[in-house]
């Protein structure tokens, strides 16, 4: 993610005023190491946001990115039955519920920290269709040749309900299709597909894409983003301080710059 300078400012000197304000960040826990895992929606804020946390704390966080979902090596369900470490899981909500209710999350601890809608972007320069309306969309689709969606929540969504709310599941077929990992983005701005369909949050760090804007309310599909403590953290005081902190006030700015909508504490799925 890359903030302006003017909101970057901004957002250091709100960040700086949080962090002060927040006592259980300063000798909360002996300086250690917090090994994190996380999906793509949150990247771009917890990019900006982790480097805080660990002058603030001492804490040094080790991190590893994948999918909520899906078979692919690095997706984080997939990687917890290997047996990799992790202190803190941080992915969509429902992913991160079905992980707790298979004993690879420590009961009581999940936190819901954002909302995040779907975006269609499209490469660089590139005509921008009108996504107004339902009818709009459905045309859009219809006349584009190639479509990516990701593997993920929102992808999910797109391909499993969204077409069929179009009545275009037939249509989309031979033209549309699922991308393993890699962020629809950088399927866009190749030239692979004429329509991206992703988070927000996800679509803006890729350069050489133009993002349309957000689905209208009528298709939106809101993902809730949570965190929560790993089973057999060795860092678990250490990673409830992270997660308390991608919740607390200090870390606003850098969510919403993100594309993201912040739950507060005690908000509801």
């Amino acid at each position: 993610m890359k903030l302006t300078s003017a909101i970057f400012r901004n957002f250091a000197f709100n960040l700086v005023l949080g962090l002060l304000s927040v006592p259980w960040l300063t000798g909360s826990a002996n300086a250690g190491e917090v090994r994190v895992m996380i999906s793509g929606g949150l990247t771009a804020a917890y990019k900006a946001l982790v480097p805080e946390f660990e002058k603030a704390t001492g804490q040094k966080v080790l991190t590893e990115y994948g999918p909520s979902m899906g078979t692919t090596a690095n997706a984080i369900p997939v990687r917890l039955e290997r047996g990799e470490p992790a202190d803190v899981l941080i992915m969509v909500g429902y992913a991160l519920a079905d992980l707790a209710s298979k004993g690879k999350v420590v009961a009581g601890s999940q936190v819901d920290l954002t909302r995040s809608p779907i975006g269609i972007a499209v490469k660089s320069g590139a005509p921008k269709p009108d996504i107004s309306s339902v009818d709009a969309v459905k045309h859009a689709l219809l006349a584009a040749k190639t479509i990516a969606y990701s593997d993920s929540a929102s992808g999910v969504y797109v391909s499993t309900e969204m077409f069929d709310k179009l009545g275009i599941t037939d249509a989309m077929k031979d033209k549309a299709r699922k991308i393993p990992a890699t962020p629809v983005g950088e399927i866009v701005a190749h030239g692979e597909a004429e329509l991206g369909f992703q988070q927000i949050s996800e679509l803006k760090p890729v350069k050489g894409i133009d993002i349309v804007g957000p689905l209208p309310n009528e298709l939106q599909k809101i993902t809730i983003f949570s965190a929560g403590i790993a089973t057999g953290s060795k860092e678990p005081e250490a990673g409830r301080a992270l997660i308390r902190f991608f919740a607390s006030p200090a870390a606003r700015d850098a969510i919403i710059a993100s594309g993201m909508e912040p739950i507060p504490a005690g908000g509801a799925n």
